[in-house]
């Protein structure tokens, strides 16, 4: 087998799966692009196996620490012990939810969302997408019942990284009509084939209802809320108003559907199309007050080379939002950009905190659900942030 040895001091000795460039000593067996790769130590001592891409800054991912293929064996195994790990959670509902998510589940670039009896997967490494098709047998094997379809979303900016094009596809059976989902009293359509990422952000589903517990009498403002996801869960918790804010036409069509198919009555969510930037800037301007505002916005930095100019994004939305709080209102934020940690965000949040003239306590931190897995040695694998924070009083 084909491999590569790699330089002390690489992260891969201290517990994460991942190689670069410059932690690689040397190649041998003319390793190509997608191929499972041997993985050595300075010593020459075999760590594992691998899947080689160097068209990727990360060089190469290591999925085992044995000898191991990516047959139909691996990817059966490997499906089913994620399966069985969200079955073992009776938080999630393993009709709606992520049933395999990457290097958490030990199948590095391999996404499968499920949506009842339909799958959504995407293949964001080369050696993913070049056995999609056992992908596909193995999940209609270890799936039951047998998904009705399984359709291939890979249209996302990440695969541009191993390069590799985008496409949306159906592996198996019919494209579905859009169709409804339930999940905590709401009930959200999905578009497998034409919605954000693979139908719905499932990350975010559990943290809608316990910010939704700060609603009742409140009036709420939801920005960037996409399908509507805390705008509704704050409707239905008894919110005295609340106004929900996208930049996108076709988030704020599917948040008012859904607030229609929730059974929200009219007049109880306001939508509105417009730049959150702009929006704020403005209600700020007019001294408009709210007592709840949720800032959920999209990743600001996709990448290292962006982060400056994410944290100055980041900052002028709190400190929108701060100024339009006043004592006793709750501030609801996330980050879901895995260059952004915790203290990064926090430390954002402690700056417009002081630059508004506010005082802030914690009343909770919110994280992803648990079919989206962290592992202690892999920190990229914890990227959403969230913080529900109360202004108080200044002393």
């Amino acid at each position: 087998m084909p491999g590569i040895v790699i330089n002390p001091r690489s992260k891969i000795f201290h517990g994460h799966e991942w190689v670069y460039g410059s932690d690689i000593r040397k190649t041998f067996g003319n390793p190509q692009p997608g191929d499972v790769i041997a993985l050595k130590d300075f010593k020459d001592r075999k760590i594992g196996s691998g899947i080689y891409n160097p068209q990727s800054q990360i060089v190469a991912r290591r999925f085992s620490r044995r000898t191991q293929d990516l047959d139909l064996d691996f990817f059966k195994r490997r499906i089913s012990q994620a399966l069985a790990r969200r079955m073992e959670d009776r938080s999630l509902d393993p009709a709606l939810c992520r049933i395999v998510w990457s290097e958490s589940d030990g199948i590095p670039g391999l996404v499968v969302d499920r949506y009842g009896d339909h799958l959504v997967l995407q293949t964001l490494t080369l050696a993913m997408e070049r056995r999609i098709d056992l992908i596909t047998e193995a999940l209609l094997s270890e799936i039951t019942p047998t998904p009705h379809s399984i359709t291939a979303r890979n249209d996302s900016p990440i695969r541009a990284a191993e390069g590799m094009e985008g496409y949306t596809k159906i592996l198996h059976g019919e494209s579905p009509a859009p169709f409804d989902v339930a999940h905590d009293g709401l009930i959200f359509r999905v578009d497998l084939g034409e919605g954000q990422k693979t139908g719905l952000y499932l990350d975010q589903l559990s943290n809608y209802g316990l910010v939704a517990r700060h609603a009742a009498g409140r009036r709420v403002l939801d920005c960037f809320t996409n399908q509507g996801g805390f705008a509704l869960a704050c409707a239905k918790a008894g919110a005295s108003q609340v106004t929900a804010i996208d930049v996108s036409e076709t988030a704020v069509a599917a948040t008012r559907l859904n607030a229609v198919l929730s059974g929200l009555a009219e007049g109880q969510l306001e939508c509105v199309q417009a730049n959150v930037f702009d929006y704020l800037k403005t209600k700020d301007a007019a001294a408009e007050r709210y007592d709840l505002i949720i800032l959920d916005p999209p990743s600001f930095a996709r990448n290292k080379r962006t982060l400056n100019d994410a944290l100055r994004g980041y900052k002028e939305i709190h400190l929108r939002a701060l100024r339009m709080l006043d004592p006793g209102g709750i501030l609801a934020t996330y980050s879901c950009s895995h260059h952004v940690d915790r203290e990064t965000l926090l430390e954002v949040i402690r700056d417009a905190t002081v630059d508004a003239k506010r005082s802030l306590r914690q009343l909770a931190t919110h994280t992803q659900r648990p079919d989206h897995p962290i592992l202690t040695t892999i920190p990229e694998t914890e990227y959403l942030k969230g913080f529900v924070l109360q202004v108080i009083p200044s002393w």
